[in-house]
C-alpha cells in the first residue's frame, strides 16, 4: 500500500534551517509529482510547493519563495524540503502529498511532522 512517512520536524529559533524529508512507498514515485502542505494552528491548509515527477520543475508559495527549496531523489524514493530563514509564521504541521491530475489534487497523504519555530 502507498505510504508517504516524513521527518525531519522540530523546534528551532528565527532564522534557522530544517530539512524535512518524505519517504514514499507502494508506488512508482518517480512517476508522480509531489507537493507540500502545511496546517499552522487553528488554520487550514496551504499548499507549500510542488515538484514534477522528474524534478526539474518547481513551484512555491510568495510565502515561502526564497528561504525554502523542494527537491527529489527518485533513486531513493524521498522528497524534501530545505528550510532556510524560518520565521514564527512558519510554524505548522507539514505533510507530504501525492500528486494526481490536476495541480492540487492529491490522493495521498503523509502524517505530518511538526515545524515550531520560536526563541
Amino acid at each position: 500500500q502507498v505510504q508517504l512517512v516524513e521527518s525531519g520536524g522540530g523546534l528551532v529559533q528565527p532564522g534557522g534551517s530544517l530539512r524535512l524529508s518524505c519517504a514514499a512507498s507502494g508506488f512508482t514515485f518517480s512517476s508522480y509529482g509531489m507537493s507540500w502542505v502545511r496546517q499552522a494552528p487553528g488554520k487550514g491548509l496551504e499548499w507549500v510547493s510542488d515538484i514534477n515527477s522528474g524534478g526539474g520543475s518547481t513551484y512555491y508559495a510568495d510565502s515561502v519563495k526564497g528561504r525554502f527549496t523542494i527537491s527529489r531523489d527518485n533513486a531513493k524514493n524521498t522528497l524534501y524540503m530545505q528550510m532556510n530563514s524560518l520565521k514564527p509564521e512558519d510554524t505548522a504541521v507539514y505533510y507530504c502529498a501525492k500528486v494526481i491530475g490536476l495541480a492540487g489534487q492529491y490522493d495521498y497523504w503523509g502524517q505530518g511532522t511538526q515545524v515550531t519555530v520560536s526563541s
